[in-house]
């Protein structure tokens, strides 16, 4: 703080550099999720092959990557053996092409501002699974509030005028499989201490995906494309939409790097809510009062998750912090008391 309690200029830029970061990841994330809408839709573009869509970005991901990490070097690579990334890298990379397959899929039946409804029930998924990897422990009072969320969800799926059962089970699905992902994540990486950014994980990660997602193309979309001689490969439309999903990785790592995982969990919680609106007023998706009813009683859930999250890790720096001014008062005292020894020994020899 400066003179009469005015912000320095140092603090005034890591302020306004966080909030861009915030805006870059929430306009790209937005973008990504309408251009998708957009592909897939029937009404609009009339390309419903999500297969092949995450397939084109999954391609186009690893390019970059692999020419950002070995030709350009501007990121190092990670250090992995060969059976670390058979036992920890291709399970995750086969529940990554599995959310991502049935995530793209449900734009063909659900609207926009339902599918980010659907998405509340994310931290819901996270901690159930977390619990039953016993990587969180079971909190009764951490229950009642995915059970909240839970409630406000099923509101908003009643409340919902486009209601598709399939459609609903397919993005079920997907945050089922992204949930998973994320606790093994933490299980298969975190744990052995490999650490990937956006740009490694793409680089071990899409490649992987990317083979997983060839099985079912081959057999679901393959024969169709085959046979649609009309169809010709749009490459302003299907290269802006890769480069769109690339630039939203990097998004997440400035974010992430620059501020914290959980400014992203805030952030896209307004993300969400900007979603439901565009949906609402450009699209013209039908929004109706319960859908907004149910969806606010799971976003005051959602919310409390993260107050409660952001409250554990204060906690837990005070702690640090405390355990730290231990050691540091134990080290002095140890140092005074081997001063006075020597102090004591250097005495007795002059008498």
């Amino acid at each position: 703080m400066g003179k009469g309690g005015t912000l320095s200029d140092s603090v005034i830029k890591k302020i306004v550099l966080s909030y861009s970061y915030v805006a870059i990841w929430i306009f790209l994330s937005f973008t990504v999720i309408v251009y998708n809408k957009y592909i897939l839709d029937k009404k609009m573009y009339n390309w419903p092959f999500p297969i092949s869509l995450t397939m084109i970005h999954m391609s186009f991901c690893s390019t970059l990557a692999f020419l950002i990490i070995k030709v350009f070097k501007f990121v190092e690579p990670v250090s992995m053996s060969r059976e670390t990334y058979l036992r920890s890298v291709v399970p995750i990379g086969a529940l990554y092409a599995l959310s991502l397959w049935l995530s793209n899929s449900a734009y063909i039946y659900l609207s926009v501002s339902f599918i980010q409804m659907l998405k509340a029930l994310m931290p819901v998924a996270v901690y159930s699974i977390g619990v039953l990897f016993k990587k969180e422990g079971f909190k009764s009072d951490t229950m009642v509030n995915m059970l909240s969320i839970s409630f406000g969800v099923a509101i908003a799926a009643y409340g919902e005028a486009r209601f598709d059962v399939w459609g609903v089970i397919l993005q079920l699905g997907a945050v089922a499989f992204e949930a998973t992902r994320l606790v093994l994540i933490q299980i298969l990486l975190t744990s052995k201490g490999i650490t990937l950014n956006p740009i490694t994980s793409l680089y071990y990660v899409a490649p992987c995906c990317l083979a997983f997602l060839f099985i079912p193309w081959i057999y679901v979309e393959f024969p169709v494309l085959r046979d649609t001689s009309s169809f010709h490969f749009d490459y302003a439309i299907f290269g802006a939409n890769s480069l769109c999903a690339f630039a939203l990785n990097l998004a997440v790592f400035l974010l992430v790097g620059k501020t914290s995982a959980l400014t992203m969990n805030v952030a896209g919680v307004v993300k969400d809510w900007l979603l439901i609106a565009f949906s609402w007023s450009v699209i013209k998706d039908t929004v109706t009062p319960i859908n907004l009813f149910g969806y606010g009683i799971a976003f005051l859930g959602v919310a409390y998750y993260n107050h409660a999250k952001l409250q554990a890790l204060k906690a837990k720096e005070a702690q640090k912090k405390i355990q730290q001014a231990d050691e540091e008062s134990g080290r002095l005292l140890e140092e005074r008391r081997e001063g006075g020894d020597g102090e004591g020994k250097k005495n007795e020899s002059e008498n």
